[in-house]
This record gives structure tokens, sequence and C-alpha cells, in this order.
């Protein structure tokens, strides 16, 4: 893949930005093993590697520690073809790290992140021009509850984009050892309210709703402001959802080993076909294909699939 270079001699501004914490992952090898592989992760991340593995121009807003971890995270996305021009690099914390272990009952996260580079971001930190040149921002519940001025400075990214007529994408990827469940309620309320496309997931919305059924689910959101709901339902596929239809698409069956960052694949995917310009529901087809390829190894980003897998999936 290369990068469009225009008139200026410069490569093209990013068309899809995240905001957002990256972390390097420790995955136990199989379960049961005292083995832990070394990878990288963080929602927003793995959705901005998901968006460019499928061909679209992405960049990362964040921060990460001057430490051995923050240059590992650099390389990952410059590798990756992740502009880096709007990632800070703070010499005085460390980069997050995270531990995933497997069982009989799915995976499980353990993380080290308590004054990491990235929830020391403040709104002061944002590179304004960016923002308001690309075509989508995207964040998570996430970039919201890593800190007080980490919230602050996703909804002033949020207010610099759209702005400047930029649309916003936000995942709920709730996390209720970050923050309590009543301030995740009323902070996503009101990104959902600033917000053009919802990407939640089953098991996060029906907690933030109280709400267990699909299509009073969609409602709910749909009431808040987005146009675009597209419900991620694991194996279930995605219940897509605007103003003036709905659908469910469903998934591809495959020998899944790990979901890990399965949902964040089948984000960055779905936006990478939106601004290619695919309608949501012909999106959620192909971001299907690429969620259940993203599942056959183990870690969240090397198992992220490239347009041409998921193309054959498709196509097969």
């Amino acid at each position: 893949m290369t990068r469009t270079i225009p008139a200026s001699g410069q490569p093209a501004r990013p068309e899809i930005l995240a905001f957002g914490e990256a972390m390097v992952e420790f995955n136990q090898s199989q379960p049961g093993s005292p083995q832990y592989l070394q990878g990288f992760g963080g929602d927003t991340s793995n959705f901005c590697i998901a968006a460019a593995r499928q061909g679209a121009r992405t960049g990362f807003v964040s921060a990460v520690g001057g430490d051995h971890f923050g240059r590992l995270l650099l390389d990952l996305w410059r590798r990756e073809q992740v502009d880096t021009a709007t990632v800070r690099v703070d010499a005085a914390a460390p980069t997050g790290v995270y531990f995933v272990s497997h069982g009989e009952h799915g995976h499980a996260f353990d993380y080290l992140r308590a004054g990491s580079a990235a929830s020391r971001y403040a709104p002061g930190d944002l590179p304004l021009e960016a923002l308001a040149a690309a075509r989508v921002l995207h964040l998570s519940g996430i970039s919201f509850a890593i800190s007080a001025s980490a919230c602050d400075a996703a909804f002033a990214a949020i207010d610099q984009a759209r702005a400047h007529g930029v649309q916003v994408s936000f995942d709920t990827n709730l996390r209720l050892k970050l923050w309590p469940l009543a301030r995740a309620r009323a902070v996503m309320l009101e990104a959902l309210r600033r917000t053009d496309i919802c990407l939640p997931s089953w098991d996060d919305v029906t907690v933030l709703t109280g709400l267990d059924e699909r299509d009073a689910i969609v409602d709910a959101l749909l009431d808040c402001g987005p146009r675009v709901v597209a419900l991620k339902l694991g194996r279930d596929g995605a219940y897509v959802a605007t103003r003036d239809a709905r659908r469910l698409v469903p998934a591809f069956v495959v020998e899944a080993l790990d979901a890990t960052g399965a949902g964040d694949c089948f984000g960055g995917a779905f936006i990478a076909r939106l601004v290619a310009g695919d309608d949501a529901f012909v999106a959620a087809r192909y971001a299907n294909a690429a969620a259940a390829l993203s599942t056959r190894g183990y870690g969240a980003v090397a198992p992220i699939p490239d347009a041409r897998a998921v193309r054959a999936l498709l196509d097969g």
C-alpha cells in the first residue's frame, strides 16, 4: 500500500483520526500457560490499524511515554502507515500495558495504566488543524474514562471536529473498572448527542440502557442523535439501523481462537468502507468479514486482516 502524495510533496492528511489510549499487550499463549506473548492493543489504536489495513488514511491522536514501550508503539504505527504526527511523547509518564488471560469462559483483562502518558492528555494538547481536516473522528468510552483531563480533551476534540463538518464515530466500549456506571451513562449520553455513527456492542448497550430488545435499543440510540447505529452482536453479526431502514447483517463463520479486538476491527473496517463510499449495510457486511478473520489468531493487532483477505472471504 502506498500513500497519496499531493502537489505539495507532503503525505495526504489522515481522513480518519482516532483519539484514545494505545497500550502494549501481553497475551496468554493458551489457557493455563505461564507464557504471555508481547503485542499491542488499545481499542482506538486497534481501530486505526484495522482501518489502515483496509486502505484508509488514518492517524492517531494520543500520547505515549518516553520509554521503550512508547517507542514500540510509534514503530508499530509507522509500519502500519498510521500517521503519528498527532502522537505526543510524554517523557514524564509511562506507556500503559495490559494482560489478556484465556479460560473456559473467554478472555479476561488486567490493566496497568494509572498515570500513563495518555491519561495525562489535556485539551491544550489537541492538534486542532488535523482535527478540522479529517473526514471522521473516532472515539470510544475508554477515551473519556481514563482520566478527567482525557475526558475534557475528548469532548474538545468532538467540538473541534463538528465545528468543521467532520463526522464523529463512537464505540461505547464500557469498562466499569475505569469508572462507575452512573458517570459512564452520563458521559456517554452527552457523547451520543454529538455523534453521527454509533458502534456499540450488545453487552455494553444492554447495561447502559437497561434494554434487552434490539429495536428498542437502536431506537433509543437513534433518538440521542446518531444517524447510523451498527449494534455489534458477536457471532450473530451486526444489527444496522438508520432513520430509514434497519437490518440484521449476518456474521461469517470461522474457526475462532481469540476474539480480542474483534469489535475494534469491525469498527475500523466499517468506518473505512463508509469513507470509501459504501452504505451502512454494505459496510457492515465487509466489517463482519474483517472481524471474523481477526479472531483466527491471538492478540488484538496481529490477526487483523488486510483488504485482500477480507475480499477473499466475501467472494468465497
